[in-house]
């Protein structure tokens, strides 16, 4: 299929292979798109949206995610202005931009007039990441969680959202398709979670994972129950878990106002890699 002005053009599972070589650059960084182009094939219809690609003499040089989530992958700043102007010739469909700071405020600021005041800009978030034991004792009591322990996780799964984004994700009623992706987690043995007499004190969930990497959110302990070590210990044994288990390397990104989060993860044994940047509405 030829490429259109820019070089830009929607990618399908005959270009698995070479965007797979794209992303792999560094696969840390961009292990939420090598997790959507594996388990998609790049196919449209299972993607929920697009990936698209931006072509330099008939090799692809970047990539972006356009769905819900639109994540730059190897881009730019001129292939993230690139992939914006494509993106202007459709109504938005994303909630949220995120990725590599300079290819996502590039891609902002080309699409900002058009696409209005968002709801809150993030413009400077650390992106960590571990690939060996972590420096702290591990919690011996954070474990995979399963469906019973739905009563306990799915709040707190709600509250951890609504806290670090804003809004709830129970919101313009969703709360089912909130429900449904926690216990996807769950059944996929990717969530964790600390629990004292029942209650949970501590939690944290694999977003995403490649051979290469996995990527943690979701990090929570209960306000009244902070300042204890559980989320540095937790994090330490969910580092443990993930790396024997899931992927050898665990990454996260944090936003750099929470320097209480930062300490954990500097205590555990995170190192920054990258800047991201997200953009909400």
């Amino acid at each position: 299929m030829p490429a259109p002005r820019h070089g830009v053009r929607v990618l399908g599972t005959p270009d698995l292979e070479a965007f797979l070589a794209l992303a792999n650059r560094h696969p840390v960084v961009n292990v939420f798109g090598v997790h959507r182009a594996r388990t998609t094939s790049l196919e449209p219809r299972w993607l929920g949206g697009e990936m698209w690609g931006r072509f330099d003499a008939g090799e692809l040089v970047a990539a972006c995610h356009v769905g819900a989530n639109l994540v730059p992958i190897e881009a730019t700043p001129d292939d993230a202005r690139a992939f914006a102007e494509k993106a202007l010739t459709r109504s938005r469909s994303a909630t949220t931009i995120v990725g590599p700071h300079d290819a996502v405020r590039a891609f902002w600021t080309q699409v900002a007039g058009a696409w209005g005041r968002p709801r809150e800009a993030r413009w400077q978030q650390p992106h960590l990441e571990i690939s060996g034991a972590p420096a702290v004792a591990p919690d011996p009591l954070v474990r995979r969680t399963d469906r019973h322990d739905m009563a306990e996780l799915y709040p707190a799964c709600v509250a951890m959202y609504t806290e670090e984004v804003g809004v709830s994700p129970e919101a313009g009623g969703s709360a089912d398709l909130y429900r449904a992706r926690v216990s996807q987690l769950v059944a996929r043995g990717w969530s964790f979670a600390r629990f004292d007499a029942g209650r949970l004190v501590f939690k944290a969930e694999v977003a995403c994972a490649t051979p290469y990497a996995a990527q943690i959110q979701g990090v929570w302990v209960p306000p009244d129950r902070r300042g204890e070590g559980l989320a540095s210990e937790g994090m330490a044994a969910v580092v443990d878990l993930v790396r024997t288990q899931i992927a050898p390397t665990v990454s996260l990104y944090v936003n750099e106002w929470n320097h209480a989060a930062r300490r954990t993860y500097a205590r555990v044994g995170f190192v920054e890699s990258a800047r991201f940047s997200t953009v909400m509405f």
